[in-house]
């Protein structure tokens, strides 16, 4: 599942309950994708997540019908809840990157501080786990693994990656990996078209990181992708803080899809060059845009 897909999921859910949508109801990916102007690819995705959970059915001519509207609820989570889960969890990020959170810290700390409950707490150590920048200890305790938490060393980040993505366009083994890279595509389509206003700072850095991340991948050099891979995990909360502002934002997601579109037709050396110049843009952008912040 990809994150346009995972995002769909909850669009999805939220029209079957605004719609008043009934059991028996029919729901099709042209017109999903029509509707949320995105490619068929993530709304299969999307649609067939619906399927799993038991919320649809699949029927013929690529259609679903709905069988359980209760059970879409669960995908569609209160904005008010959502808002406020990401609120906290983009000021732990903030705190850790600031140093006003010590290196290990304990469950019980983290909910005097933050005012959680063990549940909300959970989930959003859950997430932290999972996006690299957090690890359980024995027992109760937290462990905050390795950060950019300067503007030198975030700069850093940044010239090391015009080293490494444009080379990686240029690789002998270079193999393109056409589906992943469509729906890279239109996840950054998705973003340009609207979704650029609404989606969180956390899941914009996922879509653009990842779209970035599944290019390097198909140079099948394991030492240009595991570092990629680690240099964003390093440089995630510090981007957190001093997200572009969305107008700006929306111009590098054009960039992305020029890039992506330069990829996809062969032409790595023009795309080699697009990307070195897309990052020398990019750094000092964000640098300036954190000092400033």
């Amino acid at each position: 599942m990809t994150n346009l897909a995972n995002t769909l999921v909850s669009q999805i859910a939220a029209h079957i309950s605004a719609d008043g949508l009934q059991p028996g109801d029919r729901l099709t990916e042209r017109k999903l994708a029509e509707q949320f102007r995105v490619s068929r690819s993530p709304v299969r995705a999307a649609l067939k997540q619906l399927e799993e959970a038991g919320v649809l059915v699949s029927g013929d001519r690529s259609g679903y019908r709905l069988v359980d509207a209760a059970a879409a609820e669960q995908f569609n989570a209160p904005v008010a809840e959502v808002d406020e889960d990401e609120r906290i969890y983009l000021q732990i990020a903030d705190d850790r990157v600031t140093g006003k959170l010590p290196e290990r810290i304990m469950e019980s700390e983290f909910q005097r501080r933050y005012d959680l409950t063990k549940g909300r707490l959970a989930k959003l150590l859950r997430r932290m786990a999972q996006e690299g920048w957090i690890e359980r200890l024995p027992g109760h305790g937290w462990e905050f693994l390795p950060v950019l938490t300067s503007l030198e060393s975030y700069r850093d980040s940044y010239r090391f990656r015009q080293l490494i993505e444009p080379a990686a366009l240029l690789e002998p083994r270079f193999q393109l990996n056409r589906p992943v890279l469509e729906s890279r595509l239109a996840e950054q389509r998705w973003l340009v078209e609207g979704g650029i206003w609404t989606v969180p700072d956390a899941k914009l850095f996922e879509l653009n990181s990842g779209m970035h991340e599944s290019v390097i991948e198909c140079s099948q050099n394991i030492f240009f992708i595991d570092a990629l891979k680690r240099v964003d995990r390093l440089r995630r909360l510090i981007d957190y803080r001093q997200m572009l502002d969305r107008d700006v934002a929306r111009e590098r997601c054009l960039e992305h899809i020029e890039l992506l579109h330069l990829v996809l037709m062969g032409r790595n050396e023009e795309a080699s060059e697009f990307m070195r110049q897309h990052l020398a843009a990019l750094g000092p952008l964000k640098s300036r845009a954190r000092a400033t912040g």
